[in-house]
């Protein structure tokens, strides 16, 4: 079904959507009302071009047998240590987002990094056989470090650089169109994976004071949202997001080490990975949450060749 033959949608309202990135059934099926009222579209004639997208896709209930069929779908990158693998049941998933959180140093870069490298492996080996996309916000990508680790996988360093697409945001309105950007060319490109390190750094930058944080919340929340919709579940992407970390002073006793962005990250994260260092190169992952995972721990190390599991776990 062609755009034009929605109810209401002439030749026109097609190219408006088209244009705003709803160039697709499902993507008009998956926006709110707000959404495409956005474009100039009045509310009685969004809820009807809504409605019959909906319906042409068969958006409503469905058995647990249909559920499961879907969920074999899914695929699982490698992060080059069999442990960290085994903690996340497999390694990264598609249809997710994975939230990595940690001190500076923690290794959250280098894993999205690694991740980056793996996705374009082929299936039996760990990867997805597909490309990466990199949204940079703290000018932390390093061609480098891409091409060591693809050298020590017996991979092209040149044609390792050549499947990551990175863009530097410089403000959370540039990260949001990126990611906004990123649903459009995702099929285009072959798209296995999107990071965006750090999610939280410019709306932290920007949104100072308590006056500011529910404007704030609520700008996250359709970032979060955006790339969970338009990005995991619609092109079976797995999206890994860095965080930042605060410290809060009302813990005593245990590690007071949170993430930044509130309830509203937390709960639309799939995965939450928190990263913390030991020892020279070790580095300790602990799943704090996950659907269907228990929580645990475990030891990998950051090596020049990249994410490996660790020879020593003590």
């Amino acid at each position: 079904m062609e755009l034009e033959e929605l109810p209401g949608v002439g030749e026109k309202v097609a190219e408006k959507l088209r244009e705003a990135g709803f160039d697709s059934l499902e993507a008009i099926a998956a926006a709110s009302v707000s959404e495409l009222k956005d474009i100039g579209l009045g509310e009685a004639s969004v809820v009807k071009i809504i409605n019959a997208a909906r319906d042409n896709l068969k958006m409503g209930f469905e058995t647990g047998i249909e559920a499961l069929k879907k969920r074999e779908l899914i695929g699982k990158i490698t992060t080059g240590s069999d442990e960290l693998d085994k903690l996340l049941g497999g390694g990264v998933e598609t249809q997710a987002i994975t939230e990595l959180y940690g001190q500076f140093g923690s290794g959250k870069t280098q894993l999205a990094h690694q991740l980056s490298v793996n996705v374009q492996r082929p299936v039996e080996k760990g990867g997805l056989g597909r490309s990466a996309l990199y949204i940079d916000t703290e000018n932390t990508f390093r061609p480098e470090r891409i091409q060591d680790m693809a050298k020590s996988l017996k991979m092209d360093p040149l044609e390792a650089l050549k499947n990551i697409h990175i863009a530097r945001a410089y403000n959370s309105d540039h990260q949001m169109l990126l990611a906004e950007k990123a649903s459009e060319i995702a099929d285009e490109y072959d798209i296995g994976l999107v990071v965006v390190d750090s999610l939280m750094s410019h709306f932290r930058a920007e949104y100072t004071g308590r006056g500011t944080l529910a404007d704030r919340q609520q700008k996250i929340n359709r970032h979060m949202h955006l790339l969970q919709r338009k990005l995991a579940d619609m092109h079976n992407i797995a999206v890994v997001v860095t965080n930042q970390v605060m410290s809060r002073p009302d813990v005593f006793f245990a590690d007071p080490t949170a993430p930044v962005g509130g309830n509203i990250v937390g709960h639309t994260s799939t995965f939450r990975l928190y990263l913390r260092k030991s020892k020279g190169d070790k580095r300790i992952a602990r799943l704090v949450d996950s659907p269907s995972l228990p929580e645990g721990e475990c030891v990998f190390e950051v090596t020049t060749g990249g994410i490996k599991d660790s020879k020593n776990k003590d």
